[in-house]
């Protein structure tokens, strides 16, 4: 079955790689096993990516301006098959977000299956490739150049190799302090820059080095289309009518806290709280727990009080998100304009090591005729409606 359909498709193979390992112990038929527990890696006094650990420069650049954005998804093939003709499996973890592709090589896309990764995203949110060593940093960055221009980050680490400052560097070394006592866990919570004027569609992150299968440090991905149907009709007019303050500055007073260089000034932008995909054509909230400051035109307790309702169907409604457990290798693309994504800590003593590629897309907008995930697919899968009339009783009828 394709992936964005209702029914979502399990499949029990093992997908990590066989170098990874917990520290249960095989012998002969016997298994030892102990909960929580996973090997410690020990790292060579040399280390293969050396020249993408993060690095802050003290350089400065200008002010974004605006410029042309034209989506390769809308050249994708609506049933994915330029992509998917050499795909050994592929799984949807859940009706509404998150797809696996097997048997893709990221490193020698055609310009059509290029095309219909981008429409794959845009309409699944968030695609996940497994092993795909051979897909350098510098393929991940001609793959993103191919959707469009490269968004340089003003304040986070880029790599130490030169020329390679639009790429972001995720890094938490052995001894590195554990800061999750900083922050809310829906703050952590986020779409990418969403202060940007252009903020992200597609964006890659590669996994080069991490923790081992069960030693923490997954990523999980939320759906703004599916949060988006969670409203009632009633909330979802309202919210269409509204725009809301992303602000960069708490990024940037962090950053030269650290005494570390502000490489373009923090901005803050309005944008809709209700945004339209230019691929898919369905609505979503536009909204980030980490960015937004403000919801512009409404008095500041009702201003809190969206946030509040927004933080807590982006965090804590499971059957929107869809979590990822990383193996050495491991990619995900995804749509920064339709989810929310957060990182997962507690992954000590390992290290954690990514690179990031992102993509500047159009300035976000809305149609009011366009429509909504859930609509489309109910309409075009025959699947009912749930009622949202708040009774307790689920009416599907409607």
């Amino acid at each position: 079955m394709a992936p964005g359909l209702v029914e979502p498709q399990f499949q029990p193979a093992d997908t990590h790689t066989p170098t990874q390992k917990n520290a249960a112990k095989s012998s002969g038929n016997k298994f030892s096993y102990v909960p929580g527990r996973t090997v410690v890696k020990k790292h060579a006094d040399t280390y293969e990516y050396e020249d993408l650990r993060p690095h802050f420069p003290n350089i400065t650049w200008p002010a974004y301006t605006e410029v042309p954005y034209a989506d390769k998804g809308q050249l994708g093939d609506p049933n994915f098959k330029n992509l998917l003709a050499d795909a050994t499996d592929v799984f949807d973890f859940n009706p509404k977000i998150g797809t696996e592709v097997h048997g893709v090589d990221l490193a020698n896309l055609t310009d059509a299956q290029k095309n219909d990764l981008a429409r794959l995203i845009a309409t699944r949110g968030v695609v996940f490739f497994r092993n795909q060593k051979n897909f350098s940093i510098d393929d991940q960055r001609e793959l993103g150049k191919y959707f469009g221009e490269l968004h340089s980050h003003a304040t986070t680490g880029v790599p130490k190799r030169e020329g390679l400052e639009d790429v972001h560097v995720i890094y938490t070394g052995e001894g590195s302090p554990d800061l999750r006592a900083l922050f809310t866990p829906t703050f952590l919570w986020h779409s990418d820059v969403t202060y940007e004027i252009q903020p992200p569609s597609y964006t890659s992150l590669k996994v080069l080095t991490g923790p081992p299968r069960g030693g923490g440090g997954d990523t999980l991905w939320s759906s703004q289309y599916a949060a988006y149907d969670m409203l009632s009709p009633h909330m979802q007019h309202y919210l269409s009518s509204l725009t809301a303050l992303h602000s960069a500055d708490l990024q940037a007073q962090g950053t030269r806290e650290l005494g570390r260089t502000v490489r373009r000034e923090p901005v803050t932008t309005e944008h809709p709280l209700i945004r339209t995909n230019p691929v898919t054509g369905w609505k979503s909230v536009f909204f980030n727990p980490g960015f937004v400051t403000k919801i512009v035109g409404v008095p500041k307790t009702e201003s809190d009080a969206i946030i509040a309702l927004l933080n807590e169907i982006v965090s804590t409604s499971p059957e929107i998100h869809v979590r990822f457990q990383w193996g050495e290798g491991d990619v995900a693309f995804w749509d920064n304009r339709v989810t929310n994504h957060s990182a997962s800590y507690g992954f000590a003593p390992h290290r954690r090591h990514a690179v990031r590629v992102a993509v500047r897309a159009e300035r976000p907008y809305l149609d009011p005729e366009s429509r909504s995930q859930e609509d489309e697919l109910s309409e075009k899968y025959g699947v009912p409606k749930a009622n949202k009339d708040g009774s307790g009783v689920v009416n599907y009828n409607d």
